[in-house]
């Protein structure tokens, strides 16, 4: 059985996967592993491959922390390291423009989606 933490992050991830569909960002992967660690969420859009990382936390009015501030420096850099070992090992290509976006999910008391924010370009191609 998951943790709670495992379920809430996976929901996050879904919401998020639907929130790209739906503004018309086409998914390529999901939970991308290599022995570096994970890439949430990979689309396209246009020529541009998007990699996703989705943050999620329960909303807990004014004191909660936004999710978006959870990606430090350290998780920057591995984001970028883990974009170019995927476009390496990829048919989609290191020639194509890639971005790297941070998808911040917050969830209510009822489950629900209380705040869905997407941050583009959040990280640095070099940080």
């Amino acid at each position: 059985m998951p943790s709670a933490r495992a379920s809430l992050g996976h929901f996050g991830e879904l919401a998020a996967a639907s929130y790209l569909q739906r503004n018309g960002f086409v998914l390529i992967a999901r939970n991308w592993r290599c022995s570096t660690g994970e890439i949430d969420l990979v689309a396209v859009r246009g020529d541009q491959v998007i990699f996703v990382e989705v943050r999620t936390r329960r909303a807990r009015g004014a004191a909660t922390v936004a999710p978006e501030t959870s990606v430090g420096r350290r998780k920057a850099r591995r984001l970028v390291q883990l974009a170019q070992m995927y476009l390496a090992e990829s048919e989609n290509g290191s020639d194509r423009p890639w971005r790297i976006d941070v998808i911040a999910v917050e969830v209510d008391s009822a489950g629900r989606v209380a705040r869905l924010e997407h941050i583009e370009y959040a990280v640095e191609g070099d940080p």
